[in-house]
């Protein structure tokens, strides 16, 4: 009688998940499809005084010709400002040397 008994809830414990799942299949949903996306990881440089920027990151970066309307100074001859996500780099133009940086408002 204990072997019965047992074999009957090790019978409920194995099928009930089946049966969810072939009651889920065949519900009122199962039209609906379901999609997954892939989470993406958005990681922002860290712009340190003293890094020297590679030509690639120079040509990413928007050059600010109108630097008053940002309240920044006038760069010193053979200095120019970029813009890199909310900060402004003041970099040498021929070195690509980074001098000051300062956060965006």
């Amino acid at each position: 009688m204990k072997k019965i008994f047992l074999a009957l809830i090790a019978a409920t414990v194995i099928g009930a998940p089946m049966a969810q799942a072939q009651d889920f299949r065949h519900g009122p949903d199962r039209h609906r499809t379901v999609t997954v996306e892939k989470k993406r990881v958005v990681t922002t440089h860290r712009w340190t005084k003293g890094h020297r920027m590679s030509p690639a990151e120079r040509r990413r970066m928007a050059e600010v010709r109108d630097y008053r309307r940002y309240r920044l100074s006038a760069p010193p001859r053979g200095y120019h400002w970029v813009r890199a996500d909310n900060q402004f780099l003041l970099v040498g133009i021929t070195s690509g040397i980074i001098s000051s940086i300062i956060a965006g408002r």
